[in-house]
């Protein structure tokens, strides 16, 4: 479920996801000490859709290696 008023992810540099992403955890933790529910609903939804951003780009990252790599994909190499 994706919250009607998160930001667009998709603009923002891997730096700034990853600087919102830290910000957003440590205010989630203070709002579940405060006991306020809704609040932590609502941020575990923004939070959820910033995850949902963060997994999209390294799933792109890994499909772009697996292209320049044929061997890189399943494989896992024991050998040494």
């Amino acid at each position: 479920m994706s919250h009607p008023l998160s930001p667009d992810f998709t603009k923002m540099s891997n730096d700034e996801l990853q600087e919102k992403l830290s910000k957003l955890q440590s205010q989630l933790m203070f709002a579940s000490r405060s006991g306020n529910g809704e609040l932590v609903h609502q941020m575990q939804l923004v939070l959820n859709d910033l995850n949902i951003e963060i997994e999209t780009r390294n799933q792109k990252i890994l499909a772009d290696l697996e292209k320049k790599s044929p061997g890189f994909g399943n494989k896992i190499n024991i050998t040494k």
